[in-house]
């Protein structure tokens, strides 16, 4: 399909160095976002290694235990299929998390209170109890992590579990609240605090870069949407529409 044609390019290539400079630019901040966030990452998880040292693990497992045999003993009566969906992420606005959906597909809500990431076995834990136990699931992981679960929600039983910390924080009041941050013995206080500043300043450094290249996408489109026929484009998109879901009749 040739969407060219719905370009004025002679009119176009008069724009064409603003054009380049744009593109180059936002391109440029994305990369500066990238290598502030993997650097944030990197000081980030020193951090929680440290911390994971002193963890009460078998305190956690013996909570995780009596939540199973108390929430998800009934038995469903659907696939146990799993969903994998994001909450939430780093946008040019900051941290973004969208704990709405959680409350309007589960009104009982768990929350773990948890700054070291210590929370991901135990979610991953409820997660297999509930499939297997033939519940519908959504896990939603962490964006940094894809290995490690964030959240659950399982809406057949009106039930989720959230992660919440500084930066992500449910912000209401749960159902029950489980602290994981009690059931540890941080050592080198300092040294924590040093490097959760540190990783907060990366990120703010993220964000910064994040919205430079919005700004500078935002001027780009400024540039080059006057030159493009959109009532085209449009047009076409409904043909093309029309014509795959001819198949399927």
């Amino acid at each position: 399909m040739d969407l060219g044609r719905f370009y004025d390019l002679a009119a176009a290539k008069n724009a064409a160095e603003e054009v380049k400079a744009r593109t180059h630019a936002y391109k440029a901040a994305y990369v500066r976002a990238y290598h502030s966030l993997k650097a944030a990452r990197q000081v980030e998880l020193d951090a929680v290694t440290s911390v994971a040292k002193s963890f009460d693990a078998g305190r956690l497992d013996h909570r995780v235990k009596g939540i199973i045999a108390r929430e998800l003993r009934a038995r469903g009566d659907q696939k146990g299929k799993t969903t994998r969906r994001f909450l939430g992420s780093v946008t040019h606005k900051g941290y973004i998390w969208r704990f709405d959906s959680v409350d309007v597909l589960c009104p009982k809500v768990y929350e773990f209170a948890d700054t070291w990431e210590l929370a991901g076995g135990a979610l991953a834990r409820l997660h297999a109890a509930a499939a297997e136990k033939g519940w519908d699931t959504i896990v939603c992981p962490s964006p940094e992590d894809l290995t490690r679960i964030e959240h659950l929600l399982i809406p057949g039983l009106g039930l989720a579990f959230v992660t919440s910390c500084p930066g992500m924080d449910y912000g209401k009041k749960p159902y029950r609240r489980v602290r994981l941050d009690a059931m540890t013995e941080t050592e080198g206080k300092s040294r924590l605090r040093f490097q959760t500043r540190m990783t907060a300043l990366l990120r703010e450094e993220a964000v910064d870069a994040l919205k430079d290249a919005k700004r500078n996408h935002d001027a780009l489109e400024a540039v080059y949407n006057p030159y493009v026929d959109f009532d085209g484009v449009r047009a076409q998109a409904a043909l093309e529409a029309g014509r795959l879901l001819s198949y399927l009749k």
